[in-house]
């Protein structure tokens, strides 16, 4: 056997790729900008969850008191109080403890006791004025508060006393999700089959772009449309008393996914290959039948990762359930009003006091609305993995 005379060159193996690179430095540089923006993407979502948790961490911690009544430690007492207790009841971070003088601190302290003399004698008698209402055991279970007949979620920042249960928020959030998911989902699942295996190819042009445009109409027209023309409208056909509701705004909410659904399902769709669709046909199923029994179970993973999308837009949006229903009312009826998570940050972090135990609050919905959405994207990562193992016949 005869072997090639070896001429003293490097086959082009991994030496000939790395001196490409510096042939092409253009592409290069091109490559390492995408690689920096897409990690700087993952850094700033990163950055800001951590400075969403550090304003509410001392929420978490059981640090803050909203109580209306406290005990005034007298002004005097301010040299025997250590450190740590002394900037626990100022409500000063350690930061601004070490910048603030000891003038400073006598000046907080003697505003802490005038707050407490000012207070009217009603609210000194009154029980509830001495709750810590940032507790976990009112945030979360019902309440007996003095003037009820019987325990109550509420969520009524203003007053007084502050009632921050986050019941009725959550109860506000699903059920406006749940509802503009059961109205998009299948209109815009059912579109995506249409457009990609039924209609005809000019027809298709016209509609795909139709319909991809409505996620290209500000959030804040859905809303006005919803609050001036769906409100009456949907009232008159249902007959329920409460013009502004969850229904409403789950319906309005539904034309802000589906475009979302829309796209990424007719994708899932479209990337199916065609051997599948040809060889129903050939053995006699119709086009409907190729579509709804081959081409969709195949789709599968896809379809649910547009599903998971649009769960994670409609928990998300703001504005039109805020112009359509924004009162906190515990009720599971979709036909009472309510109020989002989204909504109430939007809607009270103006008005809350910077540090304060409402600013500390609402930083805390915050985190718990990254967290529920981050728990979501992980569920449905393992089921599209399970689905797509079960499509490809493992286990």
């Amino acid at each position: 056997m005869q072997h090639a005379p070896n001429t003293g060159k490097r086959s082009h193996g991994w030496m000939g790729i790395h001196r490409g690179h510096k042939a092409r430095p253009l592409e290069w540089l091109a490559e390492k900008f995408i690689f920096l923006v897409s990690l700087s993407a993952i850094l700033v979502v990163l950055l800001i969850f951590l400075f969403v948790a550090r304003e509410a961490l001392p929420i978490f911690l059981g640090r803050m008191d909203s109580a209306l009544v406290q005990e005034a430690i007298p002004v005097e007492q301010m040299d025997k109080l250590p450190p740590a207790q002394l900037r626990d009841y100022l409500g000063l971070s350690e930061k601004q403890f070490k910048e603030m003088d000891r003038e400073t601190l006598r000046s907080l302290m003697e505003v802490r006791v005038e707050a407490q003399n000012e207070i009217p004698a009603q609210f000194r008698n009154d029980p509830d004025a001495r709750i810590n209402t940032t507790q976990w055991r009112y945030l979360l279970p019902p309440h007996q508060w003095a003037g009820y007949d019987k325990p109550e979620f509420i969520w009524q920042p203003v007053g007084q006393i502050h009632k921050y249960n986050l019941v009725p928020l959550f109860v506000g959030s699903l059920k406006t999700t749940l509802i503009g998911l059961l109205f998009a989902v299948p209109l815009a699942v059912a579109a995506a089959i249409y457009v990609s295996q039924l209609a005809r190819p000019r027809l298709r042009e016209t509609i795909k772009p139709a319909i991809e445009m409505l996620s290209g109409i500000p959030s804040v027209v859905v809303g006005f449309f919803a609050l001036l023309v769906m409100a009456t409208v949907l009232q008159k056909s249902f007959g329920y008393e409460t013009r502004l509701n969850a229904f409403v705004a789950g319906i309005a909410l539904g034309f802000a996914v589906i475009p979302v659904v829309f796209s990424i399902s007719e994708d899932a769709l479209t990337s199916v290959p065609q051997s599948f669709t040809h060889a129903a046909l050939a053995l006699g199923a119709s086009r409907w039948q190729t579509a709804w029994q081959v081409v969709l179970p195949a789709a599968l993973p896809g379809v649910f990762a547009a599903v998971v999308l649009g769960f994670g837009r409609a928990i998300g949006e703001t504005m039109i359930v805020l112009m359509v229903c924004s009162a906190s009312v515990m009720s599971w009826s979709i036909f009472d009003s309510a109020r989002s998570i989204t909504t109430t940050i939007a809607a009270e972090m103006a008005e809350a006091v910077s540090g304060g135990h409402h600013y500390r609050i609402l930083f805390m919905l915050g985190a718990l609305l990254f967290a529920v959405t981050f728990a979501s994207n992980m569920v449905a990562d393992v089921v599209m993995h399970r689905l797509k193992r079960r499509l490809e016949g493992k286990r």
